[in-house]
């Protein structure tokens, strides 16, 4: 009896999280304010790098994987925190949670549509990237977008919590990065080690960066989807 009941509950997870991720995309596709700001501003911050560094060829595959993710960090900065912080208004927050889906389709939600927003934002910064830095990622684009994708997952889930935890505070616009910061470091470390190989000569995955993305996003996904209930009670 307790497999129909598990998949009875996690397909109205599901639902409920599909319900969540339509809204976010339908808000963000009428405004497209988020997205504007995010790409101009990381835009903003790879230019300057390069403008400001004049990286050669060597210093290019050695620095720009940093230098990358860099960009991606203060641009998941600035693109999470209104997550939340828009639900404060009309307390449409508490709306959601009044509303017949569970607070893991909440963050579920949410999550999905802050992970194919940061994607989107990346997918355009790439190209203006691998010019400025004069990087080639053609040959190891696919391994490229597989680190991209964990280690924006793993940005995509901590700025998530975090977002929620900030929202309820009094100086959230400060209180986000703070939080993220010290979390992520180890993230990026990672992200920027197995970037740094596929662009050394000759590219290499390193096993070991990977390996903890992969199990930083499935611990942070774990622990999330187990504490955001307590979360949405605070």
């Amino acid at each position: 009896m307790s497999a129909p009941a598990f998949s009875l509950d996690t397909v109205g997870t599901l639902r409920g999280a599909g319900i969540i991720l339509a809204k976010e995309l339908r808000a963000e596709w009428r405004t497209r304010e988020l997205m504007n700001t995010t790409i101009v501003f990381a835009l903003m911050v790879v230019v300057l790098f390069s403008f400001t560094f004049d990286p050669s060829d060597a210093e290019s595959r050695r620095y720009a994987s940093g230098l990358l993710w860099l960009a991606f960090l203060f641009a998941g900065s600035l693109m999470l925190h209104p997550s939340f912080a828009r639900e404060q208004s009309n307390d449409t927050l508490y709306a959601l949670r009044m509303a017949p889906v569970a607070p893991s389709s909440i963050l579920l939600g949410k999550l999905l549509a802050n992970f194919i927003f940061m994607s989107l934002a990346e997918l355009v910064l790439l190209p203006v990237f691998t010019v400025l830095y004069n990087v080639q990622i053609l040959p190891v684009l696919d391994q490229l977008l597989l680190v991209l994708a964990l280690g924006t997952l793993g940005l995509s889930v901590t700025g998530t919590v975090f977002s929620a935890i900030a929202a309820q505070a009094r100086m959230r616009e400060l209180l986000l990065p703070l939080l993220l910061l010290p979390i992520l470091t180890p993230v990026l470390i990672a992200s920027v080690e197995a970037t740094t190989g596929l662009l050394s000569d000759p590219p290499e995955l390193a096993a070991t960066p990977l390996k903890f993305l992969v199990g930083f996003d499935i611990i942070f996904l774990t622990a999330s989807y187990f504490l955001f209930d307590y979360l949405c009670e605070e």
